[in-house]
């Protein structure tokens, strides 16, 4: 097993190097993309246009349906790439991480980017999975591609205000609630001072908080709270034809709006981080409270001297329980008797 191993990471080239992390951010960020810009186009042009509907948005269902798809797309997606680059997925959640969890700063635009393309790739494939929807449901309801009456069918890929804010501070404010909100709570589910979610299911959680601010903070400027999730996806829909209503984003009650969803959901995430450590973060340290035991990522641990490192049949290898029979668990990684230290596959 070590031997293949060895081997395999000595093949590993540039999957061992940032680039690696970047072209795991690259997939997560597609895979919340096709489930998200997936569910609105379904909500939007889909489901009515194949029969299976009459009108889009008129119930809360609607909104639902787009809510849940978001949520459960990041739940994939953070299990998709959680292993490696620790599925980000989000130019927010990465600048929080750098400013407040040592995150490399040098990484930073490469994730960023990586994240961009991911979701304009993904946003290109579910334009093409759906175009026959977009292009029927604009001819039945004489929608002139990039004029102001296509706000319908560009809202698939991307997010615009709501009618009645008229100026930029609305949906600017918005984006910052929103995003402060699921940064902090990010850092509060993965804390290891707190009580950091257990048995892999952090994923869940992090997709229930996207759910959440659907719910509650959705309508206002369509909850972007991510600036690759609205920049890749509104630049696919200015090369599909949306023109000025996808960038600069112009919409009548406020103008040049593509800027709001990236600097909101930024100032948003650098502000949830700074307020979670300042009331609890902070306060843990000088409670001098210590890491409780994590899994580990399936790694495995196997033991050079298993007569001092079990007293009896049974001994505590870092908070979890070691039988002299057999390859057990220790905080998610197998212990065996060798003494060797091998990674294996990688989790959230």
């Amino acid at each position: 097993m070590a031997t293949a191993r060895t081997a395999g990471r000595g093949k590993a080239g540039w999957r061992a190097t940032p680039m690696g992390e970047y072209a795991s951010e690259f997939l997560g960020t597609f895979v919340l993309i096709m489930f998200g810009v997936g569910s609105v186009a379904m909500a939007v042009a889909a489901l009515n246009q194949s029969g299976r509907g009459t009108k889009i948005f008129e119930a809360s269902g609607d909104w639902l349906l787009i809510a849940w798809g978001w949520g459960i797309g990041v739940v994939l997606a953070v299990y998709v790439a959680g292993g490696i680059s620790g599925a980000h997925i989000n130019p927010a959640i990465t600048l929080s991480f750098a400013l407040k969890r040592g995150f490399p700063w040098n990484k930073v635009p490469g994730y960023w980017a990586a994240q961009i393309l991911g979701a304009f790739v993904a946003a290109a494939l579910v334009y093409a999975v759906y175009k026959g929807a977009i292009d029927s449901y604009e001819r039945a309801n004489k929608i002139d591609r990039g004029q102001l009456n296509s706000v319908p069918t560009y809202s698939i890929f991307a997010t615009f205000p709501a009618g009645y804010l008229h100026n930029w501070v609305g949906p600017f404010v918005d984006q910052v609630v929103g995003t402060a909100l699921l940064a902090g709570i990010v850092f509060a589910v993965t804390d290891e001072l707190n009580q950091p979610v257990r048995a892999n299911l952090a994923p869940f959680i992090v997709g229930l908080i996207v759910v959440a601010i659907g719910i509650s903070f959705g309508a206002n400027a369509g909850y972007a709270i991510n600036p690759a999730r609205d920049l890749g996806p509104r630049l696919l829909a200015l090369i599909a034809g949306w023109g000025s209503v996808a960038f600069p984003g112009d919409y009548g009650n406020v103008d040049t709006y593509f800027w709001i969803p990236i600097v909101g959901p930024l100032l948003g995430g650098a502000i949830g981080a700074y307020v979670y450590d300042f009331f609890i973060r902070d306060s843990l340290v000088a409670m001098g409270r210590t890491p409780a035991p994590v899994e580990m990522h399936g790694e495995t641990v196997e033991l050079e001297d298993r007569a001092g490192a079990v007293a009896d049949e049974r001994s505590q290898v870092q908070g979890r329980t070691v039988r002299e029979t057999g390859p057990t668990e220790s905080r998610g990684r197998t212990v065996r008797d060798t003494g060797q230290i091998e990674p294996g596959s990688g989790g959230t």
